[in-house]
């Protein structure tokens, strides 16, 4: 007979208690107990408890190893069990006779009937786990995940993804919380009924006037929309969003003209001044190139039954000495150079110039949602996430350490899936290359996707754009990217001892090389990883994951709606053809390219919705969820909170002194995961 202590603590979310009976099986190194009733007088397990029970063991079961949960709904005379409801358990601390209390972190929601069986906390690759059972544990759980989180090929040359039809299909450890669902719900239904009420939703014809956007306009108005709404006309704003908007990831320093942009010195001179030429700036470094060439040729939709247009167009920027700032000196709106294909200037009439450049943000537009935001920072997400739950036991150190970051992706990436890229929804009824357009840039841009891309250090490096002055996307996401990267240097010291300790361990390995296969279609070109062989590239791997799936998404998505609150700056669709031809352009001719009322307020509602996160935030660096148990890890923890802390102080220093702050990337206001 031996005497145990249990200790258990439910979760404080709505829902979190259950009425359920639970009881434990401590399974040790001699044999596994009976099930042991937790069971005191009254009501047990309420939301936000933390309540002790006493069992006792009928025999002894040498050393602890396992704990398995068992729970049933409760009989009640003449009617039976009732219908078993759900309980999230935040862990179990379990007290031997003899020996120091032992936890064993849950977090996770229990549905229904069942059981569930969970090592003691200390996390552990798999060659730390040398009994036959904790091996059997590890393999048994890895099996049940694959088959509830299976993949499927979305559309083909897409990465893949979770293999559910609805957010119904998702069990309660991926779906939104009950109060992140409820106010997600609660502000699109007001936002579409503010838009409802004023009659904008169907209407289907033009613009009458720029004055007539302002009615829009007031619709949840930011300080950043504002800004917009102000400055949008003037070049330095335009090619400032190139640095700080929600796509500052196309920029890139311009070392020799492209043959296929046929820029003149007589065309720039006004704004290189005198005393230079091109060929002088471009040894200077002082030229940079924006290129949309992927846009060439894509498929254009039809909204209101009317056809759209879209063009590839190609800017050329001047970054002037001193602190000047960044101009815009050319802009092709193909990439077939000709007479049908001018090069607009800054020195043509107005609207020419206006309407080249509004060109060019609509590109900007169609280039962002479908590949920096939709395949970059949702479906590849979607890929670490799946291949985590897949690939790494509850007790593995990376399972640990990357949970927190795939908190809610595929419940948003589901909704997504239902209410977003799906025939009849707003990329379909009101974006100007509509789903084959989004699908085929995807399929494009899979073929030229590269590691490099995806670890900012080496994106940076390669676009070239170290220096150039109030790049606070960069300066920021590279202050992030080495918090993190340091934290996660920690977490891989503890665990790998050496560079064979992460080629042996063969849960990493099988994760890395779903990711390979899954998410990057076995493609070798790419660069992606397939396989780790050394503490350095692992480390390099997990900040890649945690960045991406955090600072990387709110840098391109919570700026949506500042950008597209007032249309000309970010406009989602074309209704009149590239102009071939300088001097045509007019006002009335500028207002008539601009997609129509109801495309305009259905992509601003949607874009409104998808900058805010509806409630339950868990900043980067806030992890509540306390999966590592073990003083090292959490000392890292601390640390890369205190780290956090400190670049959030700088930047919000910095922000006191700019006319229009750059907050995106504000530790504070960055989710740790893909939630939106």
């Amino acid at each position: 007979m031996a005497d145990f202590r249990v200790r258990v603590s439910t979760g404080k979310a709505f829902g979190a208690g259950t009425w359920d009976k639970v009881s434990v099986s401590i399974v040790g190194t001699r044999e596994e107990s009976p099930p042991l009733p937790l069971d005191n007088l009254g009501k047990e397990f309420t939301a936000g408890a933390e309540e002790d029970f006493q069992v006792t063991l009928p025999k002894d079961v040498g050393q602890v190893l396992l704990l398995r949960v068992h729970k049933a709904p409760p009989a009640l005379p003449l009617l039976g069990p009732l219908a078993p409801d759900a309980w999230f358990c935040r862990w179990f601390q379990l007290t031997p006779p003899r020996g120091g209390p032992l936890l064993f972190p849950c977090y996770q929601w229990l549905e229904g009937a069942g059981s569930l069986v969970l090592q003691e906390g200390t996390a552990k690759v798999s060659r730390a786990n040398h009994h036959p059972l904790l091996q059997q544990q590890r393999q048994e759980e890895l099996q049940a995940r694959q088959e509830m989180y299976q993949w499927k090929a979305y559309n083909p040359g897409w990465p893949h993804c979770l293999d559910k039809r609805t957010v119904k299909d998702l069990d309660l450890n991926i779906k939104y919380s009950t109060a992140k669902n409820a106010n997600f719900y609660l502000q699109a239904g007001s936002a579409f009924a503010e838009m409802k009420i004023k009659g904008l939703l169907d209407r289907k014809g033009l613009w009458r006037s720029l004055n007539e956007m302002k009615r829009i306009f007031n619709f949840r108005k930011t300080p950043a929309a504002e800004h917009a709404f102000e400055h949008w006309q003037e070049d330095a704003f335009f090619a400032s969003q190139f640095l700080n908007g929600l796509n500052p990831v196309l920029i890139r320093r311009c070392h020799y003209l492209p043959k296929n942009f046929p820029v003149t010195d007589a065309m720039v001179a006004s704004v290189l001044g005198p005393g230079t030429s091109l060929q002088a700036e471009l040894e200077k470094g002082s030229l940079f190139l924006v290129d949309h060439g992927i846009l060439s040729g894509i498929h254009t939709n039809v909204i209101n039954g009317k056809p759209q247009f879209s063009a590839a167009p190609v800017t050329l920027l001047y970054q002037s000495p001193g602190c000047g700032p960044l101009l815009p000196l050319a802009i092709q709106l193909s990439q077939s150079p000709g007479p049908h294909s001018p090069i607009f200037l800054p020195t043509d009439d107005k609207w020419d110039w206006l309407l080249a450049k509004t060109w060019v943000r609509n590109a900007e537009f169609s280039f962002h949602e479908a590949l920096t935001h939709l395949l970059h920072s949702h479906l590849l997400p979607e890929v670490f996430t799946l291949a985590t739950l897949r690939q790494l036991p509850h007790c593995h150190p990376l399972f640990k350490l990357l949970i927190p970051h795939t908190r809610y992706t595929l419940h948003i990436n589901m909704l997504a899936r239902e209410l977003l890229i799906v025939p009849g929804q707003v990329v379909d009824r009101s974006t100007g290359i509509g789903i084959e357009g989004f699908s085929e840039l995807i399929q494009r841009n899979m073929k030229q996707l590269n590691y490099s891309l995806l670890c900012l250090p080496e994106d940076i490096r390669t676009r070239g754009v170290e220096d150039i002055p109030g790049y606070y996307y960069r300066d920021d996401g590279m202050q992030i990217w080495g918090a993190v990267e340091r934290f996660v240097s920690e977490i891989i010291g503890i665990y790998y001892p050496s560079d064979e300790s992460v080629q042996d361990d063969r849960e990493l390995q099988a994760w890395v090389r779903e990711i390979f296969s899954k998410g990057f279609l076995n493609q070798e070109s790419s660069g992606i990883p397939s396989s780790l062989e050394t503490r350095e590239a692992l480390v390099q791997y997990v900040t890649m994951v945690i960045f991406n799936c955090s600072a990387k998404h709110a840098a391109v998505s919570a700026g949506q709606f500042d950008a597209c609150a007032w249309m000309p700056n970010l406009p989602p669709s074309m209704q009149l053809p590239p102009p071939t031809s300088k001097g045509l352009a007019t006002r009335e001719g500028f207002i008539a390219t601009l997609p129509p009322v109801n495309a305009t307020c259905d992509v601003i509602l949607a874009l409104w919705l998808l900058s805010k996160e509806p409630g339950d935030r868990r900043p980067l660096g806030t992890y509540p969820d306390e999966h590592f148990t073990e003083e090292a890890p959490r000392r890292s923890i601390a640390t890369f909170q205190s780290h956090l802390a400190q670049i959030s102080r700088a930047i919000q220093e910095r922000n006191r002194g700019l006319v229009l702050p750059y907050t995106y990337l504000d530790p504070p206001l960055i989710e740790n995961s893909v939630s939106i």
